[in-house]
């Protein structure tokens, strides 16, 4: 018999910056059994979005180091998915005016994949979102 492979799930930005600073407390029961049993996946949005972040001050650390960090503890991947179809899917996505919200909003559907978020904007228009 064929092993199955490994449910992905993507992880939003604020639960990257958490994990990185060691805050797991924040993280619900279901978030803390997705990120160990299922394959991590890093939109390169959220890439961007730490880099955002670092420049106007609201985090210290580069996004090299943390995505660096979350490689090597929880074997979390950055995304290699194309661009075009994470944008055809970010079209249909009506719900909200960020832009970072929309593309990796737009991953996990592209993805066909789950998506760890505390956001209750995402989580009420994303039926595969994982809190």
């Amino acid at each position: 018999m064929a092993k199955r492979p490994a449910r992905v799930v993507c992880l939003d930005t604020h639960v990257v910056v958490w994990l990185y600073a060691g805050l797991t407390d924040k993280l619900t029961p279901a978030a803390c059994a997705a990120i160990e049993t299922c394959d991590i996946c890093i939109p390169q949005m959220v890439r961007l979005e730490l880099h955002y972040l670092f420049e106007i001050g609201r985090i210290t650390v580069q996004q090299d180091q943390i995505v660096s960090f979350l490689s090597k503890t929880i074997g979390a991947r950055l995304s290699d998915w194309p661009l075009a179809q994470l944008v055809d899917a970010a079209l249909q996505i009506d719900w909200t005016r960020d832009v970072f919200d929309r593309m990796i909003a737009a991953e996990a559907i592209a993805r066909s994949c789950g998506l760890i978020s505390a956001d209750d904007r995402i989580r009420g228009h994303l039926p595969s979102a994982v809190w």
